[in-house]
């Protein structure tokens, strides 16, 4: 069984911190865990490793968002995966930071990344994980906001928020969406950070 991960985010080092990028920070997270190594190929960087005998193409588009269903098209029918064995990894505004939730389909919800990957595969029939990034930015500030780098105290929670993402992957390819969605979305309800 063979499927496709893509995080999604903004190449380039000046995105490489920002809001937008989580998608490529909780796949890189997993590929460390699985002992994985990238390499540079066509539209993105790839990493395949193997948890639970499943084979998993992890993905890193570098066509930038607004682009993102370009690199994951591509991969698909290169890898010959089948749309119901993709995982897209996404930020999402509405969650507060550290909040998971896995759902089998949805709107774009705005997202552009999300936008350009229904436009490519023609469906919103694919499954996505939504990391929240929280929405704590004034009217007319969501740009700003998605592209602008993490604060001191998100960053503390950063590392947990990338380890439940990645176990939350781990947990869709082995147990299948629907179970996973029960499992993740009832217990990786937040991520805090422990009183002192």
């Amino acid at each position: 069984m063979k499927y496709l991960i893509a995080g999604l985010g903004n190449i380039g080092d000046e995105y490489a911190e920002t809001r937008h990028n989580i998608g490529f920070k909780v796949v890189e997270e997993l590929a460390a865990s699985l002992e994985g190594t990238w390499k540079n190929a066509t539209l993105g960087s790839i990493c395949e490793v193997k948890h639970k005998g499943r084979i998993l193409i992890l993905l890193k588009p570098n066509t930038y968002m607004n682009l993102s269903g370009k690199a994951v098209n591509y991969w698909l029918q290169k890898e010959k995966i089948a749309v119901e064995n993709l995982l897209v990894i996404v930020d999402e505004l509405q969650l507060d930071l550290g909040t998971i939730r896995l759902r089998g389909k949805g709107t774009d919800g705005g997202h552009n990344g999300l936008k350009d990957i229904q436009a490519q595969l023609g469906t919103t029939e694919y499954a996505r994980l939504r990391i929240g990034v929280g929405k704590n930015f004034h009217p007319g500030g969501q740009v700003n906001y998605v592209l602008g780098n993490w604060n001191k105290e998100e960053s503390l929670l950063l590392p947990d928020v990338y380890k439940a993402g990645a176990d939350a992957i781990k947990t869709f390819v082995s147990i299948g969406l629907k179970r996973a969605m029960d499992q993740v979305n009832a217990v990786t309800a937040q991520v805090k950070p422990e009183k002192k």
